[in-house]
């Protein structure tokens, strides 16, 4: 097994500007430390880091394009739903029987989810 210290993300992006106040304004992560060029942003117990490099898309990327989703667990999906919408973000929030999400796009059509955090999987209390 390999000794991991932490974990990270690391996005790259065409509209820069715009993501990295997307995930600190928005989406409120803490910036760990920012060098203009690259952004470095809490996320958990691990980071979230913004560059350049990507390539944005008007609304969401398709799956084929880009398959991977960031996913924020919070206490209450409705309820931070209607704080991003008042925000001016668009959410879509489903009830499925494994749980409650939210899909949302970063400003370079990355797809983005809440979570409800009271998922038994995601607690330890899954049987």
């Amino acid at each position: 097994m390999i000794a991991i210290r932490t974990h990270g993300i690391i996005l790259g992006t065409e509209r820069y500007e715009e993501c990295r106040a997307f995930y600190r304004d928005i989406i409120g992560l803490p910036v760990w430390f920012d060098k203009g060029y690259l952004c470095c942003l809490r996320f958990g117990d691990g980071y979230l880091m913004i560059e350049g490099g990507g390539v944005a898309r008007e609304g969401r990327k398709a799956q084929s394009e880009n398959p991977t989703m960031i996913r924020f667990h919070v206490d209450d999906v409705a309820t931070t739903a209607e704080e991003l919408r008042a925000k001016g973000l668009s959410v879509d929030v489903r009830q499925f029987d494994w749980g409650i999400v939210g899909t949302f796009c970063d400003p370079d059509g990355n797809a983005c989810e809440l979570k409800n955090a009271d998922d038994p999987f995601f607690t330890g209390d899954a049987v």
